[in-house]
C-alpha cells in the first residue's frame, strides 16, 4: 500500500472507533462513576495508606470540613520548617536532607547526612561507555523520553534487576535519585548537538557539589552559577520531592508496584505519567501563556488593562482559545498552594538579583487579578488560588533552564517520593491495584462474517 492510501485508512479506523465507542456522558452519574478516582467535590477517593506526606486543604471547624491555608508535611514535619530551616542555615545540601527524610522517616544527623551524600555521589556513576552508547544515540527533543530510555537500559546493567527483596530495591531507588540529573542534562545537550547543531558539552559530575549545584555545574558551559541560583533550584527541589500518594505519577509507581515490576520499569511507568501536560508540564504552559501576555499587555502596572485580557483568555478570546489561565487553580488546595507561597518568596529574591523585579511584579499582579476571576466564574463556591506551577517557571527561567527541562528537573526532584512510596508498597501492601469499572456492553450474538 501506498503511504497515502495507509493515512486514508486509518483515518476511516478512527471515525470507525468514534462511531461505535462514545457513551453518553450522564452515564457516570447514573453508576455513581468516581471519575479520574475522585467525588463529585473533587476530592480524591480513598485507595491506600501512606507515612510520607501529608496534603492539608482543609480543617475542621464546629463540625464541618471548611477550607483552610493549605499546608504539605513530610513525615509529619511542615514543609515550610524545612525550607525555614534552609533559609537560617548554610547548608548546600537540603535536598538530600528530604530524600532521607522522605526515604527512611527521620531526620539525618550530621554523620549520617554525610554518609548518606557520599553514597548519593558513588552511585551517579554510569557504567563505562553509558553516556555514548546510550544517551548519545538516537537523540530527540522530548527529554523525558530520553531518560526512560536510560532508566530502561540500566536494567541490562543490573544482576539482580528482579530482586524484590528491600535492601536491593533501595539500592535501585537510590541509584535511580543519583543518576535522573546526568540522564536529564546529558541528554539536553545531546539533543542540542544532533539536532540543533550546537556545540557538544559533557561536564563530570562534581562529588562536592549537591544534586542542585550539579544541576547548574553540568547544564552551563563554564559550569558557574551564584549561590542564590542554587539555592532556589534547591528549594524548588524540595518542594517538587513529594506530594502525596494520590498525584498522578505516584500513583502510577505505587500501581506498576503493585504488580511486583521492577524498580526500573516502575520508574519508566512513573516518568511517563509525569510527562504529561496536565502534571509534569503544567510550568511550561504558564511560561508559553505568560510570553503572550507580555505581548499583549503594554502596561505591565496597569491592573484594568491585565483584568482585560485576562478576560479574554477566559472568554477564549486571548492565548490558545482554552478558557484557561493556567497555574491557577489546584485539585486539592483552594485557599493556598504552600508550594506556590514558598516559591514565591524566592522569586522575588532572584528577581532582584536578575533585573527582573518588573516581571516579578507582572506575575503578582495577574496572579491577584486571575485567581478573582477565576473564582468569580467558578460554578463551585470554592476559592482559586496560585500553584506552584505559577512560579516555577519564572524561576526557572531566571536561572537559564530550557523549557526542555522543566518537567525533567521535575522528576530529579519527584524521583525521591517515588522511591518512597515503591518501597512503602512493597514493604506495606500485598495486593494489586485493581479498580473496578462498569461495563456498558450488553449481550450480542456472534455473526458469521459472510453475514454481516
Amino acid at each position: 500500500m501506498k503511504k497515502i492510501e495507509i493515512e486514508r485508512e486509518f483515518l476511516e479506523l478512527g471515525n470507525l472507533f468514534r462511531e461505535n465507542t462514545k457513551f453518553d456522558e450522564s452515564l457516570y452519574s447514573k453508576y455513581n462513576v468516581k471519575r479520574g478516582l475522585r467525588d463529585v467535590d473533587g476530592t480524591g477517593v480513598v485507595t491506600g495508606l501512606t507515612d510520607i506526606s501529608d496534603v492539608i486543604a482543609k480543617k475542621e471547624v464546629d463540625g464541618k470540613m471548611v477550607p483552610c491555608e493549605g499546608e504539605l508535611y513530610y513525615r509529619g514535619i511542615n514543609v515550610e520548617d524545612i525550607v525555614s530551616s534552609q533559609e537560617k542555615s548554610k547548608n548546600r545540601f537540603g535536598f538530600e536532607e528530604v530524600i532521607f527524610l522522605l526515604l527512611f522517616n527521620k531526620l539525618p544527623t550530621k554523620t549520617e547526612l554525610d554518609e548518606f551524600i557520599k553514597i548519593l555521589a558513588h552511585q551517579r556513576k554510569l557504567p563505562r561507555n553509558f553516556v555514548r552508547d546510550v544517551i548519545l544515540k538516537a537523540p530527540n527533543a522530548d527529554i523525558m523520553n530520553s531518560i526512560s530510555k536510560s532508566v530502561l537500559t540500566l536494567y541490562s546493567y543490573d544482576k539482580h534487576a528482579l530482586d524484590l527483596t528491600l535492601d536491593n530495591v533501595l539500592k535501585q531507588c537510590i541509584k535511580m535519585i543519583s543518576v535522573l540529573p546526568l540522564f536529564a542534562i546529558y541528554s539536553y545537550h545531546s539533543h542540542m548537538h544532533y539536532n540543533e547543531n550546537k556545540s557538544l558539552i559533557i561536564h563530570k559530575s562534581d562529588e562536592e557539589l549537591s544534586i542542585a549545584e550539579n544541576l547548574l555545574h553540568l547544564l552551563r558551559p563554564d559550569g558557574k552559577y551564584t549561590e542564590l541560583e542554587a539555592k532556589v533550584l534547591e528549594i524548588a527541589l524540595i518542594l517538587h520531592a513529594e506530594h502525596g500518594g494520590g498525584n498522578n505519577s505516584t500513583f502510577t509507581m505505587h500501581v506498576v508496584s503493585s504488580a511486583g515490576s521492577d524498580t526500573y520499569s516502575a520508574t519508566t511507568a512513573a516518568l511517563s505519567s509525569l510527562k504529561g501536560p496536565k502534571h509534569g508540564g503544567a510550568n511550561i504552559k504558564v511560561v508559553q501563556m505568560f510570553d503572550d501576555i507580555k505581548k499583549h499587555v503594554k502596561h505591565w502596572d496597569d491592573k484594568k488593562e491585565i483584568e482585560e485580557y485576562l478576560t479574554k483568555m477566559l472568554d477564549k478570546e486571548a492565548f490558545d482559545h482554552t478558557g484557561l489561565i493556567y497555574g491557577v487553580g489546584h485539585a486539592v488546595y483552594s485557599i493556598s498552594d504552600p508550594r506556590a507561597k514558598i516559591l514565591k518568596r524566592y522569586v522575588e529574591k532572584l528577581a532582584k538579583e536578575k533585573g527582573k523585579n518588573k516581571e516579578f511584579n507582572l506575575y503578582k499582579n495577574v496572579e491577584e487579578i486571575a485567581c478573582r476571576l477565576v473564582t468569580e466564574r467558578s460554578k463551585s463556591s470554592k476559592k482559586v488560588s496560585a500553584n506552584v506551577d505559577f512560579y516555577s517557571g519564572f524561576a526557572y527561567s531566571m536561572l537559564n533552564l530550557p523549557t526542555e527541562l522543566y518537567t525533567p528537573v521535575f522528576a530529579v526532584a519527584r524521583v525521591a517520593g517515588w522511591s518512597a512510596h515503591r518501597l512503602e508498597e512493597l514493604y506495606n501492601a500485598s495486593k494489586i491495584i485493581r479498580p473496578a469499572y462498569v461495563s456498558l456492553n450488553g449481550r450480542k450474538k456472534y455473526v458469521k462474517i459472510e453475514e454481516r
